[in-house]
């Protein structure tokens, strides 16, 4: 379908995901004010707009957090050296990505203090001071704060240096309470990011060579973009008793003896707004679920020097308030009726409201959906109930076109050609022998990597995709932000 005036006119400075698809999510982020680049490279200045996309991410994870018991608490950022290098693995895991303060003040300081990558080691050696016997366990913590890992190429949200994010971590009595935290915490990620972001996930184990360095198992939610490539939007990870042996972290169990604890460690980051952005947004820009869209009604008074358009403009506001809808008025008479049409379709909020003489007269509102374009003329009577109605629409309607869309992306395959052509724009599902060899062998040919070993692990086929070996496991391939 041809692009009218105004829509060629409005869209100009976007280029089509078609076009160039990293070029269109760059156009997007910096068109709509989520974020600005900041002087030192991979670092991001969140403006207002993205920050409240963050909050309201934060709030509402944070009461699911609360919800299975968990306390928010925060460690230091800076961590010695000598502390990081007590978990070999770990450490060798983010030993390229760490970043290193070295001199405090004028004085060079006798032991490097490392910037958080992640906080285990700081969360192990406070836990060995604060458990003692069985009765102090589970310890079930959390934080939000931020990270620093030194990226060697970047792009706002999807991969920066410094990034936002939530880590819990947990220590448990026995192995089987650490592995139903694990998998329950992911649970409680997959089912926030389907209902909340409206982005449907892939849950599953990660492979031996994907695993999170010093974890015995590592289990991740994969969402796949609207260009096709995978992007890992969190991670639970049962560490067993790993940390707790480098720590030294025991307690008295009920039978009189001293044993390990052990320990779980999950995490999502700022990364979940650039899956909203790539997974909803449009050649027009964002396209907000309601659940974490800032605005999810903007109501644009038309002809608001007229008598009482501006008044009932407030009037359904206080309503959508009173309904604890987040609701503006553009009342601004500095721009156009069509311009902050534009302005509020490129920033993706769900619903434009319209009220004008006409619409005052009729006992109408005018409504535009952001998702389908779609305008459509609601009642002023029980006006909160049918935007309310409305945005549940949406937000439904996402998910499922999201989910719609990842599902024709993934395909079944059987051989290497097929494989290849598989991850050219979307999964490759296969069976796999488990050899870290033909993992790395079609990293190699295609720069595609594992994504997870669902699990409903009902076989495809009974011969690797790779090697002809015998199969043992059903597993995702793709490529990755």
């Amino acid at each position: 379908m041809a692009k009218n005036k105004s829509q060629q006119e409005f869209v100009k400075e976007i280029t089509p995901r078609s076009v160039d698809f990293a070029q269109w999510y760059t156009d997007v982020i910096l068109k709509t004010d989520l974020v600005d680049y900041a002087p030192v490279r991979g670092c991001m200045a969140i403006k207002p707009y993205g920050y409240a996309i963050w909050e309201l991410i934060q709030q509402q994870m944070d009461a699911e957090f609360k919800k299975t018991g968990h306390e928010n608490v925060y460690m230091p950022m800076l961590l010695p050296e000598s502390l990081l290098m007590k978990e070999a693995e770990h450490v060798e895991g983010f030993a390229p990505e760490v970043a290193w303060v070295t001199q405090g003040g004028s004085e060079p300081l006798a032991e490097r203090l490392a910037i958080r990558p992640t906080s285990e080691t700081i969360f192990c050696t406070m836990y060995a001071k604060w458990v003692q016997s069985w009765r102090d366990l589970p310890m079930k913590y959390n934080q939000w704060c931020n990270v620093m890992r030194w990226e060697k190429t970047t792009r706002p949200f999807l991969r920066t240096s410094e990034f936002l994010w939530q880590e819990g971590h947990t220590i448990h009595a026995t192995a089987e309470e650490a592995q139903e935290e694990t998998l329950q915490m992911l649970e409680v990620y997959r089912a926030f990011a389907e209902d909340v972001l409206a982005v449907p996930v892939l849950v599953g184990q990660k492979s031996n060579i994907e695993k999170f360095a010093g974890a015995r198992a590592t289990y991740s939610m994969e969402a796949m973009m609207h260009d096709g490539k995978a992007l890992q939007a969190g991670t639970s990870h049962n560490f067993g008793d790993n940390f707790a042996k480098a720590f030294n972290i025991l307690f008295l169990d009920k039978d009189g003896k001293q044993k390990y604890v052990e320990e779980t460690s999950w995490g999502v980051s700022t990364r979940l707004i650039g899956a909203i952005i790539m997974v909803h947004g449009d050649d027009r820009g964002l396209v907000l679920p309601p659940k974490v869209a800032p605005i999810e009604a903007v109501i644009l008074p038309i002809a608001a020097h007229k008598p009482g358009v501006l008044d009932k403009a407030n009037e359904i506001a206080e309503q959508l308030k009173a309904a604890g809808i987040r609701v503006k008025v553009d009342d601004r008479d500095t721009y156009s009726a069509g311009w902050k049409f534009n302005e509020w379709e490129m920033k993706g909020v769900p619903a434009r409201i319209e009220v004008g003489p006409r619409d005052i007269e009729n006992g109408v509102i005018t409504v535009c959906r952001r998702d389908t374009l779609e305008k459509i003329q609601l009642p002023m009577e029980n006006v909160a109930q049918h935007i309310q109605e409305l945005l549940e629409d949406i937000q439904q309607g996402l998910f499922e076109k999201a989910k719609a869309f990842r599902d024709a992306h993934i395909k079944d395959v059987t051989n290497m050609e097929e494989l290849g052509e598989a991850v050219q724009d979307g999964f490759a599902r296969a069976m796999w022998c488990g050899d870290d060899a033909c993992e790395l062998e079609v990293k190699a040919r295609f720069n595609a990597k594992t994504r997870n070993m669902p699990f409903d692990q009902t076989p495809i086929g009974d011969t690797c995709v790779c090697c002809g070996k015998k199969a043992t496991k059903l597993i995702y391939f793709g490529k990755q932000y």
